[in-house]
């Protein structure tokens, strides 16, 4: 087992715990989950569907590069930067074509998978580099990205990403368009 290896089955393992993670909310709907998993059909609430199967991706990875001792640097940066990067690829990539076509589920798992493996392209990359900084960075940067998570799913900003279009609301609560 290498590094490279890993990462390849990570992508499709990521992917896969989309589709676990989407409806976990739904399932055990509580403040925590609501956290970590998507609340509604907004695309904003999608970015954490998809951060939180990194993130589960990347806690059984670290233990599989230390069992395997794989040589590795920068690894909460890494997941943190794969985080941010995800987010920012999905919605440039996905953006544009939802407001010319709309919804498309073929369109939206296509991106996902696109996204997932560009940003674990970027994820190894920064992993083979030296030491850039601190991993407790990385780490709190996880933690402040959840943290945003949470306020927005109960304070949603009242515009196109954080809107739910198939139940007319905004975030966790009943905000509905007038």
């Amino acid at each position: 087992m290498n590094l490279k290896k890993i990462k390849t089955i990570g992508i499709f393992i990521t992917f896969g715990l989309c589709f676990i993670n989407h409806f976990i909310y739904s399932w055990f709907p509580n403040p925590l989950t609501s956290i970590f998993f998507p609340v509604n059909e907004s695309i904003w609430e999608h970015m954490k569907m998809m951060t939180t199967s990194i993130i589960m991706w990347s806690i059984i990875e670290f233990y599989l590069l230390k069992k395997y001792r794989i040589n590795h640097n920068n690894y909460w940066i890494s997941v943190f930067f794969t985080c941010i990067i995800s987010i920012i690829i999905f919605l440039i990539i996905y953006y544009p074509i939802y407001l010319k076509i709309g919804e498309s589920f073929l369109i939206n798992i296509t991106v996902l998978f696109i996204t997932i493996y560009i940003s674990y392209i970027i994820n190894y990359l920064i992993i083979n580099k030296n030491h850039i900084m601190n991993d407790y960075i990385g780490t709190i940067g996880i933690i402040l990205i959840y943290i945003i998570f949470g306020i927005l799913t109960y304070y949603p900003i009242k515009n196109e990403l954080f809107i739910d279009k198939t139940n007319n609301k905004y975030g966790i609560n009943n905000y509905l368009i007038k």
